[in-house]
């Protein structure tokens, strides 16, 4: 059996949601890193309690031996121009290149609502025809160019509330786009939105740069569907969770990426509140799930 040469990560939302600063808001960032450390987590990807000057975010992870996985850019090529968002991406992809990091999580927050507490999302932003999809997937290629003339791949994070939110979404973007644009798989997101996570990795295998792990409560989906919550009432609700702890078939999902050669990166990414989901507890719970199917895959 081949080995299986990815990493397993997390973002640091499992202890301190940047969008719901009353979920653990007051939460260290050293005791974040010191217990994703502990657990056995090789990385973190960023959040807004880490450092942004390069050096500084350097000599903190490496006082707790752990690497920069990556970070989430906001990007708003939906709205703005390309050279525009060149400009602005500078000092982030500065921060990602100088730590090591190859990919870049860009997420399109243009016109976007899954930071409104008070928006359904059934009100979220939507392409009104095939022009206005070319128009966006052509800005999208000319700067995933540009990134990756940096040395650092664009991973697109489809994402509830976004224009790119469904399957149907995700894979007219991955048609309308070169391989310069990656795709970065959220199994919550793309499950949450009516797909399957399985199928949607099989369908788009050679464009997977990145993949964050996230697990759904079937139940909590349903009645967010139901009630048309927003995005934020969804979290609140409980409607992610670890890896392990919902219905998602993360066996299947790692099999067909060590089959395939994937050597990335599974991050474990699930924001839930952490007084009903305290954050140690939980954080351990993903990262034993993935490790065992991981070893298991190499024996």
């Amino acid at each position: 059996m081949k080995s299986f040469d990815v990493k397993i990560g997390i973002n640091p939302i499992s202890w301190a949601n940047d969008d719901l600063p009353e979920l653990g808001g007051d939460t260290l960032l050293e005791t974040i890193l010191a217990e994703g450390s502990e657990i056995g987590y090789r990385g973190f990807e960023l959040g807004n309690k880490f450092p942004k000057e390069p050096e500084a975010l350097r000599k903190v992870l490496a006082q707790f031996r752990v690497e920069l996985v990556s970070g989430w850019y906001s990007g708003e090529l939906a709205r703005h121009s390309v050279e525009r968002e060149i400009q602005a991406v500078g000092p982030h992809l500065q921060l990602l290149k100088t730590n090591g990091v190859n990919v870049m999580v860009y997420g399109e927050v243009a016109d976007s609502i899954q930071g409104k507490r008070n928006v359904a999302l059934s009100r979220r932003p939507q392409f009104a025809d095939a022009t206005q999809w070319r128009t966006y997937a052509g800005k999208l290629d000319a700067f995933a160019r540009y990134t990756r003339s940096r040395g650092v791949r664009l991973a697109y994070h489809h994402h509830m509330g976004a224009y790119v939110q469904s399957v149907e979404d995700v894979n007219r973007l991955m048609s309308l786009t070169s391989p310069d644009v990656g795709l970065l798989l959220d199994t919550g997101h793309i499950t949450f939105a009516g797909g399957d996570a399985v199928d949607a990795l099989k369908k788009h295998l050679g464009r997977v740069c990145h993949v964050h792990c996230k697990d759904v409560r079937a139940e909590v989906m349903r009645e967010a569907r139901r009630q048309d919550w927003s995005f934020l009432d969804s979290v609140l609700k409980g409607v992610f969770t670890v890896p392990g702890d919902g219905h998602v078939d993360f066996k299947a999902l790692l099999r067909l990426l060590h089959d395939h050669g994937y050597c990335g990166w599974l991050v474990v990414e699930a924001e839930q509140d952490p007084a009903l989901a305290p954050s140690y507890q939980y954080a351990q719970m993903g990262f034993r799930h993935l490790s065992e199917l991981k070893q298991a895959l190499e024996r």
